[in-house]
């Protein structure tokens, strides 16, 4: 099965990063770990309650890290689904919280409602007739009638969407499914996370990566098999230079930057979240890969403190 398995996006103040996500948009805190190649920087995941590939947001909350800024090469937005007949509750639902959103937008047909997180961060709720039917998760803050359920897909701003477009539908399983002036929409077979929009923004100024901003995109393989029959293809017919497999404990990964600029990653579905704490308290615990279990206290020691009453 093919689409988006998570994305992952640079945070500031971790604290304010948990509280927008579990509580004003409803997220399960899957899992707290921290990022493997800058352990004194937290690494949050937040998706549905099993953390199903196609429903996970994960940040790395650098809390002095620069602004980012929006252009090309650059991940324009991320998209939630939620069903169609939730955006009312929604909309009075951001306003109560102070977040600000654009007006309700018609995008292939689907109603849009768009806002950025405290951290600038471009999201947007898709209404998708039939979500409600949908499993949804609910710890409270959002009624589950409410819920996200998973992504909806991505926005790329790109210079030009042909070689990008050759890899997600050579390689990454997606199909060219519509044009809306000048955007592109590729659809893959998963729900959620099934859609990728490229954007075309010739001349438009090259973005910056920073505060706010996407760090990469992760696709689906179901298996290491699939996976390294992705790279192979990557190699042998785009030219593309993907690294080495890396465990990152919960899937295992590849990257490579695609031709527009922007950082892909192809993640394997297994061994999923439950690998390490079961599926009922995720989230709750600090959990770090064998290689840094011994240096946890002076790692502990530098991490931003989270309420640990709110984490459970």
């Amino acid at each position: 099965m093919s689409g988006i398995h998570h994305v992952t996006a640079i945070a500031g103040k971790a604290r304010r990063n948990f509280d927008f996500y579990t509580r004003t948009l409803g997220l399960r805190f899957v899992k707290r770990t921290v990022n493997f190649d800058d352990p004194g920087t937290y690494h949050f995941y937040y998706g549905d309650e099993a953390g199903r590939p196609g429903t996970i947001l994960t940040f790395f909350p650098w809390e002095h890290a620069a602004p980012g800024r929006g252009g090309v090469g650059q991940t324009h937005q991320t998209a939630f689904r939620v069903p169609v007949s939730s955006l009312g509750w929604w909309t009075h639902r951001l306003t109560e919280k102070g977040v600000a959103y654009e007006p309700l937008e018609k995008r292939f047909g689907e109603s849009v409602l768009a806002f950025t997180d405290p951290d600038g961060m471009s999201l947007s709720l898709v209404g998708i007739p039939g979500a409600e039917n949908e499993a949804g998760w609910s710890n409270g803050d959002v009624p589950v009638e409410h819920a996200i359920r998973g992504f909806h897909g991505v926005t790329l701003l790109l210079d030009s969407a042909a070689k990008t477009g050759a890899i997600l539908t050579d390689v990454l399983g997606y199909k060219e499914a519509a044009r809306e002036g000048s955007i592109i929409r590729y659809q893959a077979t998963a729900t959620p996370g099934g859609y990728v929009d490229i954007y075309e923004a010739k001349g438009f100024m090259t973005g910056r990566q920073g505060r706010g901003s996407v760090h990469h995109i992760a696709f689906r393989a179901t298996t290491d098999v699939e996976q390294a029959a992705m790279a192979k293809k990557l190699i042998e017919k785009h030219g593309m230079r993907p690294t080495e497999q890396l465990d990152r404990n919960y899937f295992r990964s590849i990257y490579f930057r695609e031709p527009g600029g922007v950082l892909f990653e192809i993640a394997t579905d297994q061994p999923g979240f439950a690998v390490d704490e079961p599926v009922e308290s995720l989230g709750r615990e600090l959990k770090l890969p064998a290689f840094l279990e011994g240096h946890r206290a002076e790692i502990v020691k530098v991490l931003p403190v989270l309420d640990e009453e709110t984490v459970s």
